[in-house]
Formats: C-alpha cells, sequence, structure tokens
C-alpha cells in the first residue's frame, strides 16, 4: 500500500478519536432530552442509586430533571412533597399515571421514602392532619 495512503487512514483515525473522546468526556447527556423508554432505564438506575436521608430534592431536579407527577402538602411546620418519576411502560395510551411511576417522598427538601410505600406514607401524613381537629383562632382559649 502506498505510504500517502496510510499517513491519511492514520490521520483519519486520529481526528475520529479525538472526536470521539470529546463527545464522551464533553457533551452533557440531559435525561429530558432522552426517548421515553431511555428515560424510564435512565430513572430505574438513577433511583436504585438513591439514599435516604442524603439525597435532597434540588439535587434530584439538577441530576434527572422535573417529575412527570407532583403533589405537596403543608403539614404543621414540616413540608411533604411526592414525586414520580416514569420507571415503567404500562399503558400505551400517551399519558404518564403514577402506577407507571416511582415515587420519592420528601420531607423538608430531604429524600424520605422510594416506592408505593413513600406514597401511601405521604397520604397517612395528609390524611392524619387533616383529621386532626385545628383550633380556631376567634375561640377564647380554655384552661
Amino acid at each position: 500500500m502506498n505510504s500517502r495512503v496510510i499517513m491519511w487512514i492514520v490521520v483519519a483515525m486520529a481526528i475520529y478519536g479525538a472526536f470521539a473522546y470529546g463527545l464522551l468526556h464533553y457533551y452533557e447527556d440531559k435525561p429530558d432530552q432522552l426517548q421515553w423508554d431511555e428515560r424510564e432505564g435512565f430513572n430505574r438506575q438513577y433511583i436504585a442509586n438513591l439514599q435516604l436521608d442524603m439525597t435532597d430534592l434540588n439535587t434530584i431536579l439538577t441530576e434527572i430533571g422535573s417529575p412527570d407527577i407532583t403533589e405537596a402538602k403543608k403539614v404543621n411546620d414540616d413540608s411533604y412533597q411526592v414525586t414520580f418519576y416514569r420507571t415503567q411502560h404500562r399503558h400505551s395510551d400517551g399519558k404518564t399515571t403514577q402506577d407507571e411511576c416511582t415515587a420519592l417522598l420528601f420531607k423538608n427538601g430531604t429524600l424520605i421514602g422510594i416506592g408505593d410505600s413513600a406514597y401511601q406514607d405521604f397520604k397517612n401524613f395528609v390524611a392524619t392532619f387533616e383529621q386532626t381537629p385545628q383550633a380556631n383562632e376567634n375561640e377564647p382559649v380554655k384552661s
């Protein structure tokens, strides 16, 4: 083979290698740009690595983006928020439902629960608060 052809092949391979290296190490792939099935897999892997009491809501929002569904409630001085990230496909209707998601429960911005039990805990916190009679501010306090 001609040495000139070999030189061009080596140069082309070096340029391709530099391009691939730059793409892999400097291009930031964002979860919200993934296809729905790829995003589900990404969400499953991300959620599997979360640690309770060690992760905050802002970190999750930054790293995997906005949740598909969210609910929040302030109970006394604590705020509870449950976010749902799609992790499994169930219905081909173009809508994301809670049964296709994994719930993440936060108390004052800190992760305290993951999965179905987290959503049940959220509903229990809200139900307990709504069943507790609140003192009427206009009523005199009895001693």
